[in-house]
């Protein structure tokens, strides 16, 4: 198991490597603090942030319907949820777009209340908010299996509401789970790059995300793009070593 362990490691990580060789270490401060970089970073980092609290917010009851009901069609349910992880991202921007835009399903509606969505940094939140949401939900619904029923069964008929099960009971089991979702939500909304810029466009500081702004760098300037692309690999590994720090700190 070694051998092809040791391959698949090396298929991850001679990626990465190929990258720090190719950079302009020389001016590498200048290129990732450059105007728009900086615009680019806290756009998708305040974005990312939003977007993981609404996938916290739906997620969570989505993963406890998910696990702890059972009705016809549940399957067909699941499979629905699931949905963004298999969908090529710039499809999932098309429908949000014919959704929420100005002749979208709903669009229609919200401009007659004076509520524009599409090409703005509400759709860059929408945006990331898809693709991400089934990430926290299949982190907690296995969480939330693995768990058993046993400890808020006991707990209901000790006389606790059902909101007291929640916060003092479920929550507390599986608090692990619920870090992992949310750490690979935010993640995968940090990079996110097809719906948004289907749906959202590229507007420097508006909807220009690190992504976004990556892509154009690379049509005119390769060492911009590399050092930004470095500078999102950081970020991203710095999210997910300080919230596996946490359930370490946690578990002990």
């Amino acid at each position: 198991m070694f051998v092809p362990a040791a391959l698949g490691g090396l298929f991850v990580v001679t990626p990465l490597l190929a990258i720090l060789l190719k950079i302009d270490w020389t001016n590498f401060v200048p290129l990732v603090t450059s105007e728009s970089a900086r615009t680019a970073l806290m756009l998708s980092l305040r974005t990312a942030a939003i977007s993981t609290l609404l996938c916290i917010v739906f997620g969570v009851p989505m993963a406890m319907v998910l696990s702890r009901t059972n009705f016809p069609g549940l399957s067909m349910l699941r499979a629905l949820v699931l949905l963004p992880l298999v969908l090529p991202p710039v499809v999932g921007g098309i429908a949000l777009l014919y959704t929420f835009g100005r002749l979208g399903l709903l669009g229609g509606y919200l401009e007659g209340w004076g509520l524009s969505i599409a090409f703005s940094t509400t759709a860059v939140v929408l945006a990331q908010t898809f693709v991400s949401l089934p990430f926290l939900v299949v982190s907690l619904e296995g969480a939330l299996r693995s768990s058993g029923r046993e400890y808020e069964t006991v707990a209901s008929t000790l006389g606790a509401r059902p909101t007291t099960v929640l916060r003092r009971v479920t929550i507390p089991l599986v608090l692990p789970g619920l870090v992992s979702g949310s750490v690979l939500a935010f993640a995968r909304a940090l990079g996110e790059f097809g719906a948004t810029l289907t749906f959202a466009g590229s507007l420097e500081g508006v909807t220009r995300t690190l992504p976004l702004e990556i892509y154009l760098q690379r049509e005119t300037d390769a060492d911009a793009a590399v050092a930004l692309s470095l500078l999102l690999i950081v970020v991203a590994a710095v999210v997910v070593l300080a919230a596996r720090g946490r359930r370490v700190a946690g578990a002990l």
